[in-house]
């Protein structure tokens, strides 16, 4: 929903960053402003995901490989059923790999590749550990020209993200931009606190010790099998840098997950019994971090009930929650009462989801309470909602906002109470 408010505040015509709000770098938000709704995001996601496994099948030239992945980038426990960066960003990463591992390297080839990882890094930042599988594999297997080619694939990396440099600056976000997509992107990390930041070094370690045992044992394994290893490790690394529980993260690590189930299940030599050392660590690493576990099943369940008759639509939707009907009912009050152009104030935690249902837009650049907790403050909040008067406030009774209720007894009326929700609309006559 917080992509979906972004797109819709980019097809509006305001500047990520400066103007609306989030902190991921700008293709997903770009990819929901051509979506305008989730329908179409998840039409686009299926197509893309479709190129995805294309790409995989031209890569692995096996189809156990190929099955096993495209089961693994749709499997709902791991949320491969919701837009999530990682579901885009492992096409042009898989495609980088497709042109990297052929035969004839040219400069312009390299470049192109290397664009391609900081294209997948322009949907989500840990795309960017992917770019080192390829060198580190290069000089494992003895590769000619490794510092050239190399360089090449860096200058193509590192093009894109150059590129909306440039783009924000003329739009006169650029300090905005760099903070939120980058800067504050390295909180994945934790504190600069070295209690803190103890976990990190250990990921570090485990990722050097298992590339200096792969170094050790090159000689005695095939370049399949090295380059696997080492995309595990640093996909891993990825995957476990937020130390956040959330399933779709393994998306991340789908590709050598499926090229080693692969490779254990059909090969006939001993870098089958091999496989069981990186897969073991696959499958260590979710229960190690106690990733989420959603029930999907239930889930569908739900639909059949619904769509064969077995449930209304308002018991359909207090399935997912009790709050779902009212925020429909809100977003649905919200877009009949006011015009695309004008701003409405949300203040509680389905915010974002209100805000997209509704096509309208926050008077502030945050579109969720967290966003306001983690990066700004409700002074702040409450100074720039009195400088640019909503039409509509909306407050629910969870989430009180004191520092505004002077601002409301002056200047709005209560005209509708939907559930805990209280709407205050602008008296008329008070100038924006």
């Amino acid at each position: 929903m917080i992509y979906l408010t972004l797109g819709q505040g980019i097809r509006q015509g305001l500047t990520l960053y400066s103007q609306i709000f989030d902190n991921k770098p700008p293709l997903l938000y770009l990819t929901a402003a051509i979506a305008g709704n989730l329908f179409w995001f998840k039409v686009i996601l299926t197509f893309w995901s479709l190129a995805t496994v294309v790409t995989f099948w031209k890569l692995a030239k096996g189809k156990i490989a190929t099955l096993i992945f495209a089961l693994a980038i749709t499997f709902p426990p791991l949320e491969g059923n919701t837009v999530n960066a990682e579901l885009f960003m492992i096409f042009p990463t898989l495609l980088a790999f497709y042109f990297l591992l052929s035969k004839n390297l040219t400069p312009n080839l390299l470049i192109l590749s290397g664009a391609l990882f900081g294209i997948a890094t322009l949907f989500k930042m840990p795309a960017a550990f992917d770019l080192p599988i390829i060198i580190v594999y290069w000089f494992f297997t003895k590769q000619k020209n490794l510092i050239k080619n190399s360089a090449y694939l860096f200058f193509g990396f590192f093009s894109p993200i150059v590129l909306t440099f440039i783009w924000y600056f003329f739009a006169g976000a650029l300090p905005e931009y760099f903070r939120a997509a980058f800067l504050q992107n390295i909180g994945y990390l934790g504190s600069m606190k070295p209690s803190i930041n103890i976990p990190f070094f250990v990921r570090g370690a485990v990722l050097l010790a298992g590339l200096a045992t792969i170094y050790i044992f090159r000689k005695k394994l095939s370049n399949n099998f090295i380059l696997f290893c080492v995309w595990t490790l640093f996909s891993l690394f990825a995957v476990a840098l937020s130390q956040r529980p959330y399933p779709h993260y393994l998306i991340q690590v789908a590709a050598p997950a499926s090229f080693l189930l692969s490779m254990f299940f059909t090969e006939k030599n001993r870098e089958q019994a091999f496989a069981v050392i990186p897969l073991t660590l696959i499958f260590f690493v979710p229960f190690f971090y106690k990733f989420y576990n959603y029930g999907t099943f239930a889930y569908y369940q739900r639909f059949v009930n619904f769509a064969v008759g077995k449930t209304n639509k308002d018991a359909y939707f207090k399935s997912f929650s009790v709050e779902t009907p009212r925020n429909y009912e809100i977003a649905n009050f919200l877009a009949t009462s006011s015009s695309t152009n004008e701003r409405v104030f949300v203040w509680d935690s389905d915010a974002p989801t209100i805000y997209a249902l509704s096509r309208r837009l926050p008077p502030i650049k945050f579109t969720a309470p967290y966003h306001v907790a983690d990066y700004s403050n409700k002074r702040e909040v409450s100074k720039e909602i009195n400088q640019n008067l909503p039409r509509f406030i909306v407050l629910t009774d969870k989430f009180p906002l004191p520092e505004i209720m002077n601002l409301i007894r002056e200047k709005y009326i209560l005209i509708a109470q939907i559930d805990d929700a209280n709407i205050y609309s602008k008296i008329s006559g008070v100038a924006f």
